[in-house]
């Protein structure tokens, strides 16, 4: 009896032999390359959806503690009231560091994905 056995994503750490063809399942849109593709994309939207959701979280809070505490809405620092502190100074730098954040992990998720469709590192093949 033979085992059946689901690919739901494309193996992580293989051989270098089956680089080549990996790559050609990808140009040529084969069922294989399709699995390559879709795990790509799915890396993708979970990184956009988590840090969405960290977005979400971070700065939709911020209405929201206004609304509960009003007292917050006095408080100045530095001669500057506290939304504005918050909504017009703080939130730059902080969407700034998402966005980095995101560039760098996507970047990433590309790496991998070129790695392990690409072909074996030259260097590799030299021995060195």
């Amino acid at each position: 009896m033979t085992e059946r056995v689901r690919v739901t994503g494309p193996p992580r750490h293989t051989s270098a032999g089956r680089a080549a063809s990996r790559l050609g399942d990808v140009h040529e849109q084969t069922a294989l390359g399709d699995v390559y593709l879709r795990s790509l994309l799915r890396a993708q939207l979970g990184l956009a959806a988590r840090l969405l959701a960290l977005l979400a979280v971070t700065l939709g809070v911020l209405p929201l503690a206004f609304h509960l505490a009003p007292s917050l809405i006095d408080v100045r620092l530095l001669g500057i009231p506290l939304p504005w502190l918050l909504l017009g100074v703080l939130v730059h730098p902080f969407l700034l560091l998402l966005a980095w954040r995101y560039i760098r992990s996507a970047e990433h998720n590309e790496r991998v994905f070129a790695d392990l469709v690409g072909g074996p590192d030259p260097q590799d093949e030299d021995g060195a």
